[in-house]
């Protein structure tokens, strides 16, 4: 590539007075002589055909102007041609080379003024200033001259200009060669230049988006953003200072809807305005509808594991009732036996004293009392084994309004034996107007159990203690707090975070598999409620239940339990 490629046209400051036709002449062609044959000579013979008439265009066009002619019409320019080439060294290779193109060549530039040459311009390409002054002082007056000053000139600035042009092409090539979107944005938000990712990728010609408003093109709107709820991310770096990214939806040339990633850049000028804005962005579409496929395949996943985490949490629920079950078959037993002992005395006592002898009024009013006995016995043999039986089935939960009060009775009818076996003395202190909750009764009861019977086995060791029951009504909390308070031998600290997690449990073998506090803080929380502890090693351990009086409803109802207005 030489010097003088990719000339366009420039103007030429020169020093050369107009051409002028040699009188009784037609000009055809203006011819050029050139002063000075060494290399830079050489170079500029050497330029391709094309850049060479844009050369002498470009160099003659100060100085050849077209004219009107007296019919009105316009004179065409005459082209230019180099002729003659003149330099005191023979051997200089601007000289030889001049010679191979079949130019004529001299040692004199003097020979240049001949007139059959009719030469009307000569280039000076030699720096010495005495041949600038010789051919000032002996050119002809038609004969123009252009300065070597202002040949170096024109060879700076066709290099300057051929090295932008080339620059630009290669920006124009590395933009095009980025797969994000690259657009330049103005001020007024007019789209100055793209890349061609995003004409590709959105389906835009560039006269479909060159001058265009960004919102045009982007949102298919004729109103800036700023509008319903909108932000427009240029005015963002105006008003932050600094680079702003954005996912945006945006309209493709079809009309569809895409997502866009967006990173908008600020240009400041010197004086601290912002000259351009340099958007850079890629379409994200394709992420955007892997995540929603993922985030839904991730839903029913959860939505299946939690349908599993329900159906083993009620095996686990069923399993602690089992166990719990069978803790109190060997107190119950006793419980049992004795009233069934009681009414089979009776019944042995009633049987002798008819085969004896005739029943006197007296007997009949003793067979009355024992009768009563027999029935009110009967009737505590039937409410231990309904209880039982209620506790030990597995259903579904069903919401109900229940009285805790009840719950806690019945609960410690169910225990009672169990208790007294421990040497466990009861005090209870419960609000007699504590209102009603809804509630599943049966999932309750189980909780309650599983915290006396607990209780009871910490107070084991020390051959008894004293279990306190409490409720309480809290309004302002819109809550209901049940206590259980026993003087064991407590929990110890480092075991506290781990009391309600499964199969933990610090009892001996075959007393507990560490099921019972883990189904009640599941019970508990499908409540709407909270358990807390509060417990020091040595000094026993209080479990606080906290049930809210309408939330419990709600949620019991929305996990599939079903809820019952009594």
């Amino acid at each position: 590539m030489t010097l003088f490629s990719g000339i366009k046209k420039l103007p030429i400051p020169s020093i050369h007075q107009g051409i002028l036709p040699m009188p009784g002449k037609t000009v055809s062609a203006i011819n050029i002589g050139i002063v000075g044959g060494g290399s830079f000579c050489r170079e500029f013979l050497q330029l391709p055909k094309n850049t060479m008439k844009e050369a002498l265009y470009a160099l003659t066009a100060g100085v050849a102007q077209p004219t009107q002619l007296p019919d009105g019409s316009m004179k065409e320019v005459p082209e230019a041609q180099i002729i003659a080439v003149a330099d005191p060294d023979w051997h200089a290779e601007g000289l030889s080379y001049a010679r191979n193109l079949d130019l004529k060549t001299f040692t004199d530039y003097h020979e240049l003024y001949d007139p059959h040459l009719e030469i009307a311009l000569i280039f000076i390409l030699t720096p010495e200033p005495q041949v600038l002054e010789g051919i000032l002082k002996s050119k002809p007056a038609h004969v123009a001259i252009l300065s070597y000053q202002a040949f170096e000139l024109f060879q700076k600035a066709s290099g300057l200009e051929d090295q932008l042009w080339h620059r630009t092409k290669e920006m124009e090539t590395i933009l095009n060669g980025i797969s994000d979107f690259v657009l330049v944005i103005t001020p007024e938000k007019e789209i100055f230049e793209v890349n061609g990712a995003f004409l590709k990728q959105m389906g835009f010609s560039r006269g479909e988006v060159i001058g265009h408003k960004c919102y045009e093109i982007f949102r298919r709107a004729n109103y800036p953003c700023n509008r319903n709820d909108r932000e427009c991310p240029l005015n963002e770096v105006i008003r932050n200072k600094s680079p702003r990214q954005r996912v945006r939806k945006r309209v493709d040339h079809e009309g569809n809807s895409c997502y866009i990633e967006t990173t908008v850049y600020p240009v400041w000028e010197h004086n601290g305005r912002i000259s351009k804005f340099i958007e850079i962005s890629r379409d994200i579409t394709a992420r955007i509808k892997d995540e929603e496929e993922m985030r839904r395949r991730l839903e029913l996943m959860v939505e299946e594991r939690t349908r599993k985490l329900k159906e083993t949490q009620g095996r686990l629920i069923h399993e602690d009732k089992m166990a719990s079950l069978g803790k109190l078959s060997a107190s119950v037993v006793h419980e049992i036996n004795n009233p069934i002992a009681g009414t089979l005395n009776l019944i042995l006592l009633m049987k002798r004293i008819i085969e004896e002898e005739d029943i006197s009024q007296k007997e009949v009013e003793q067979f009355d009392q024992y009768l009563e006995l027999m029935e009110t016995e009967t009737r505590r043999i039937g409410g231990i084994v309904s209880n039982l039986l209620a506790f030990s089935r597995q259903s579904r939960m069903r919401m109900k309004r229940v009285a805790l009060n009840r719950i806690i009775e019945k609960t410690l009818f169910l225990t009672s034996n169990l208790l007294k076996l421990h040497g466990v003395r009861t005090e209870t202190n419960l609000d007699s107007k504590l209102p009603e909750i809804f509630a599943s009764e049966d999932q309750l009861q189980q909780v309650f159990m599983n915290f006396v019977t607990n209780a009871a086995e910490a107070m084991e060791e020390a051959k008894g203690g004293i279990l306190r029951i409490e409720t309480n009504h809290c309004p302002e909390d819109g809550e209901i707090v049940v206590s259980f308070k026993d003087t064991g031998v407590g929990i110890p600290r480092e075991n506290l975070s781990q009391l309600f997690e499964p199969f933990f449990t610090t009892k001996k073998r075959g007393k507990g598999i560490g099921l019972g506090l883990s189904v009640a803080y599941g019970i508990i929380e499908e409540h709407g409620g909270s358990i807390n502890v509060i417990s020091e090693l040595g000094e026993g351990a209080t479990f606080e239940v906290r049930l809210p009086l309408k939330q419990a409803s709600i949620r019991g109802a929305q996990q599939g339990g079903s809820l019952e207005q009594h």
